[in-house]
């Protein structure tokens, strides 16, 4: 609370105005709360960018340790030396690159997401595609029900970006459930709307999310960093994303159908 006391010197007024205690309590506890979220803000993104160069370190290390161990590859196959030993070695490759993908991955997320769109994209050949390269690097038993509408569904899209998400996707609803129960897996895609303000919602159903521990589960989003970052290419198509813990559901606007 604020008062002013008067004091006359010869012939003129002066106004001295004070603050008592409790307004500058007030006044003080009201700023607080949001010097210290800019604070918080601040120390988290000295972090990211501390861990975004720590990454980045262990990444070219990562290839360091892969161009060796392919030197090593390479040397026992000339050798002949036995099937263990060049499958323990071939083992420790494909490590090093899941490892150097999943690193990539957090990088990229720690960037903004930039598209490059094209006209009359045809959603259905993307999703199709996505569906046989996840499938097909899983095993030869992994099948998924598709369940696509008839007709094309075509947007302004960037279709390596979205090709991205939609596997990154596929990959989470297939290594949600065991092997053997890939089969009760299923991908709906239908259309809603009409003419320019339809929309594609592509469904994946059956996953089994629930009981799934990731550091990148929140109210929106289950999964990896792969998955959280297919959801910020799905926002940035200007579509929708949710999950729950049987469906994984996506949202992209559409331009026309043929």
């Amino acid at each position: 609370m604020s008062h002013e006391n008067t004091t006359q010197k010869g012939g003129a007024i002066e106004f001295n105005s004070y603050t008592s205690p409790l307004g500058i309590l007030h006044r003080y506890s009201t700023m607080k709360p949001a010097l210290a979220k800019t604070t918080e803000n601040n120390a988290l993104e000295d972090l990211g960018r501390a861990t975004l160069q720590i990454v980045h370190d262990l990444k070219n290390q990562l290839n360091g340790l892969k161009l060796y161990a392919t030197f090593l590859r390479k040397r026992l196959e000339r050798d002949e030396r036995s099937p263990e030993e060049r499958e323990t070695l071939a083992k420790l490759i494909a490590g090093l690159d899941r490892a150097a993908r999943e690193m990539t991955a957090l990088v990229r997320y720690a960037r903004p997401v930039e598209l490059h769109r094209q006209p009359h994209v045809d959603l259905q050949k993307i999703i199709s595609a996505a569906i046989r390269e996840v499938t097909s690097r899983h095993s030869t038993d992994c099948s998924l029900h598709c369940d696509l509408e008839s007709g094309r569904f075509c947007g302004d899209f960037d279709p390596v970006a979205l090709s991205e998400a939609l596997k990154a996707l596929t990959d989470e609803a297939v290594n949600s459930v065991p092997a053997s129960e890939v089969g009760g897996l299923a991908l709906h895609a239908r259309r809603e709307g009409q003419a320019k303000s339809s929309q594609a919602v592509i469904e994946w159903r059956g996953v089994k999310l629930a009981g799934r521990n990731h550091s990148f589960r929140s109210s929106e989003s289950y999964g990896t960093v792969h998955t959280a970052q297919a959801a910020r290419i799905i926002e940035a198509h200007g579509g929708r994303f949710e999950c729950d813990a049987n469906t994984i559901r996506v949202w992209l606007p559409l331009s026309e159908m043929i």
